[in-house]
């Protein structure tokens, strides 16, 4: 699907409104996070992996990221052609395998388990991408020891959000 759309801006973060028929015509009746294609001004090429929010009223936040405005060279503001497209390959829950010392710190504390288990898989993949990420041992140790802390109810802030 392609149309115009002005790229507004909510908070910090920049954004195209997708509407509720047209969010119907991409996917009938989806209500969460949907996963398209994107394309501004015929760029980036391939087209950009994105999930749009849901508003709430059918209509979805399709937020564009700096990878997607610096190649199509735009910006808050400006009038732009938009091509989105559902992505059929996306694949839900985590990518990235658990860690084996997150994985024992989870089967030795009950809470953490349980907490982990509750969390929805959209924030499993973040938290585990996170750790994933890491580059050294020390920092995956620390950061694992603070994942495992929230998990059992720490009040403390563990990747830039407030758990519990």
């Amino acid at each position: 699907m392609q149309f115009k759309a002005k790229i507004q801006l909510k908070g910090i973060n920049p954004y195209v409104l997708v509407g509720a028929a047209r969010a119907r015509r991409i996917k009938a009746d989806w209500k969460r996070p949907m996963p398209v294609l994107v394309q501004v001004n015929g760029k980036p090429d391939p087209a950009w992996p994105i999930n749009m929010m849901p508003a709430g009223d059918g209509s979805f936040y399709l937020y564009l990221d700096g990878g997607v405005r610096g190649a199509s060279g735009t910006d808050v503001g400006d009038m732009v052609e938009v091509s989105v497209v559902f992505d059929d390959t996306y694949r839900s829950g985590p990518q990235h395998e658990m860690l084996p010392e997150f994985a024992s710190g989870l089967d030795e504390n009950h809470l953490a388990k349980a907490r982990w288990d509750g969390l929805s898989p959209s924030l499993k993949k973040e938290v585990l991408r996170y750790l994933a990420n890491l580059k050294s041992d020390a920092a995956r140790q620390r950061n694992v020891e603070r994942a495992i802390g929230v998990l059992s109810g720490a009040k403390e802030r563990f990747m830039a959000r407030d758990w519990n």
